[in-house]
C-alpha cells in the first residue's frame, strides 16, 4: 500500500511540476536610444499592453532630397507572446516577457520636430499597424526590443501613407 501511495504522489509531482505555467509580467523600463519611458501591463499569461512616452525618429526622401526630425510620441501595442512556453522547456529565459511576439501598434506624435528639418503639415500624426518582434530582459536588468513591421498613418488635414514599422530599444527594466 505505501508502494502504491508513494507511486501516486511521485507520478502527481511529475504533472503538477509539467503543468508550471510561465506568464507573462508587469514592468517598468528606461529606454536609450530613442529615450523613452515604458510600461507594460500583464494582461493574461500570454499576453501584454506596452505603452511608451518619448521621442522616435522619422525619415523621408523624395526627388533626390532627405528630411529627418525626432518627434515627441505615445506609442500602445497589445503583444502576444506565442513562445514563453517553448523558450521555459527548452530551459531559456521566459520571466520578465523574454519572448517573441506580434502586435498590434499604434501610436500618435507631434508635427513639430525637437531636432530636424521634417516638418509635418499637421499639429499630429496617427500610424497603426501589426508588426512581429522579439523581446530579452537578461539577469543584468538590460533590456533588448526588437519590432518589424508596416502600418498606415494619417493626419489631421487628410494626408494618408503605408509606412514599414521598424523599431530597436536597449534600456533598463526598473524594479524587481
Amino acid at each position: 500500500m505505501k508502494y502504491i501511495i508513494g507511486m501516486f504522489l511521485f507520478a502527481l509531482s511529475g504533472v503538477l511540476s509539467a503543468q508550471t505555467a510561465v506568464g507573462t509580467s508587469s514592468q517598468f523600463s528606461l529606454n536609450l536610444i530613442t529615450p523613452s519611458v515604458e510600461y507594460e501591463v500583464a494582461v493574461t499569461n500570454e499576453s501584454a499592453i506596452n505603452m511608451d512616452l518619448g521621442i522616435g525618429f522619422a525619415y523621408h526622401e523624395s526627388m533626390g532630397e532627405s528630411e529627418f526630425g525626432i518627434f515627441p510620441g505615445f506609442e500602445v501595442q497589445y503583444r502576444y507572446f506565442y513562445n514563453l512556453q517553448k523558450r521555459q522547456d527548452n530551459n531559456k529565459k521566459a520571466s520578465e516577457n523574454s519572448g517573441n511576439y506580434i502586435a498590434a501598434i499604434g501610436s500618435i506624435s507631434g508635427g513639430d520636430p525637437i531636432i530636424g528639418d521634417l516638418k509635418y503639415a499637421s499639429d499630429y500624426g496617427i500610424f497603426f499597424g501589426p508588426a512581429w518582434g522579439l523581446q530579452r530582459v537578461y539577469y543584468s536588468k538590460l533590456k533588448l526590443n526588437f519590432n518589424l513591421g508596416a502600418g498606415y498613418g494619417f493626419n489631421q488635414r487628410g494626408a494618408s501613407y503605408f509606412a514599414p514599422i521598424f523599431a530597436i530599444q536597449l534600456g533598463w527594466k526598473l524594479g524587481k
